[in-house]
């Protein structure tokens, strides 16, 4: 889930305006709040551990996901299968996962090699 859904989640469970988060946050006024909640900005280090401390969460609930997005090994099918996956109810998740494991190549079975004998003469 993206950082800026993850705080509107936050704000509306504790019934936060992004006046009230902007008051909790150091040099953070109300459009930068609401730039957050919308997508629009990142909030920086301090910001992010102000947030969690306001929201009563770890810091790293908050960049989750946003570490996952800056992840060099993810490829864009990835972050779309992802998202596609996450739009799913929990059957067609199982249904999916199920369909992802039988495309996968079976472990190769090694069986013993063997060598050719040189006869001698």
């Amino acid at each position: 889930m993206p950082l800026s859904t993850t705080l509107r989640l936050l704000a509306k469970a504790r019934g936060l305006s992004a006046a009230d988060i902007a008051t909790a946050i150091p040099r953070a006024g109300v459009a930068t709040v609401s730039a957050w909640l919308q997508g629009e900005k990142l909030p920086g280090k301090e910001q992010l551990d102000a947030l969690a401390r306001t929201f009563g969460v770890p810091a790293g609930a908050l960049l989750g996901e946003l570490a996952s997005t800056l992840d060099p090994a993810r490829t864009k099918g990835e972050h779309d299968l992802l998202a596609a996956y996450r739009g799913l109810n929990t059957k067609q998740q199982g249904a999916l996962l199920e369909v992802a494991r039988s495309m996968q190549p079976s472990p190769a079975r090694t069986s013993p090699t063997k060598t050719p004998r040189s006869r001698s003469r």
